[in-house]
């Protein structure tokens, strides 16, 4: 038994915190949903959270998320919210730059979630929203940036994932076309939608974040094909989005550095 009553205010932080980890990001009345606290005591702990540097609020995607302060808690540190903290800064001046919507993809077995998205911020976006979406990793170009590009023993699971998946696209891509793909993406340095999913009037162009050898999310843009339609439209597009390919990679490993073994040890 414990010598005194728990300090309730700790466990409904702890308790927000880990609902705001599972969520990627959430509002204030999500929150209030899923944990039936009030909805004042819940921006009082969020402005305490955010004080202490666990959590931070987007205001353009009207909610909160954690940041990579989180990896003090626990040795296991997953990496996710580091990689989105490092990616937004870049993510959102690639879409100001080029107008085209960005989105930072994580692995969820024979997928990617989008777990980051700059709509918000374009005034072109081929879609209202994406955040949650899972993307199948055999014919989105989200997707298939992580399976491309991750290390053969990896993808040779990840294959086996896709071999059995109730996702159509990811049953249709054989052994051979899968090779020929890795072949051309690792040459180009960056992966493309299949042209006959849907939605078939937009395109997306993605590239792998890594961390070494590590895929740690993918990043890409997407847009109208009517509109990027030749090799010189989609080289617009391409160039920006592998610089801030680099600028994510190099803020990722300073700030992996900075975490020690809570995140090292993953690598």
């Amino acid at each position: 038994m414990p010598s005194f009553a728990p300090v309730r205010s700790v466990v409904k932080a702890l308790d927000l915190l880990a609902e705001i980890n599972r969520s990627g990001i959430a509002t204030v009345g999500e929150l209030h949903r899923r944990l039936n606290l009030p909805k004042p005591t819940i921006v009082r702990l969020l402005e305490t959270l955010i004080e202490a540097g666990y959590v931070a609020r987007d205001d353009r995607m009207r909610g909160y998320q954690v940041t990579s302060a989180v990896g003090r808690l626990s040795a296991g540190f997953h990496g996710a919210p580091l990689v989105i903290e490092a990616a937004r800064p870049w993510a959102t001046a690639l879409t100001r730059q080029i107008k085209w919507p960005c989105a930072v993809c994580l692995l969820d077995f024979d997928a990617v979630v989008v777990r980051f998205s700059t709509i918000l911020d374009s005034p072109v976006s081929p879609f209202h929203a994406t955040l949650g979406h899972r993307l199948p990793l055999g014919g989105r170009a989200l997707g298939r940036a992580y399976l491309l590009f991750c290390p053969d023993e990896e993808r040779a699971i990840l294959r086996a994932a896709m071999a059995a998946s109730s996702i159509a696209e990811n049953r249709a891509l054989t052994d051979t076309e899968c090779e020929a793909l890795m072949v051309q993406a690792r040459r180009r340095g960056f992966a493309e939608r299949d042209p006959d999913v849907e939605p078939r009037n937009s395109a997306t162009i993605a590239v792998p974040l890594m961390l070494g050898e590590r895929v740690l999310a993918t990043f890409g843009v997407t847009f109208f094909r009517s509109v990027i339609a030749t090799p010189d439209d989609k080289a617009r597009i391409i160039r920006p989005l592998m610089k801030a390919k680099t600028r994510i990679e190099n803020q990722i490993r300073e700030m992996s550095q900075s975490l020690g073994p809570a995140f090292q040890d993953e690598k």
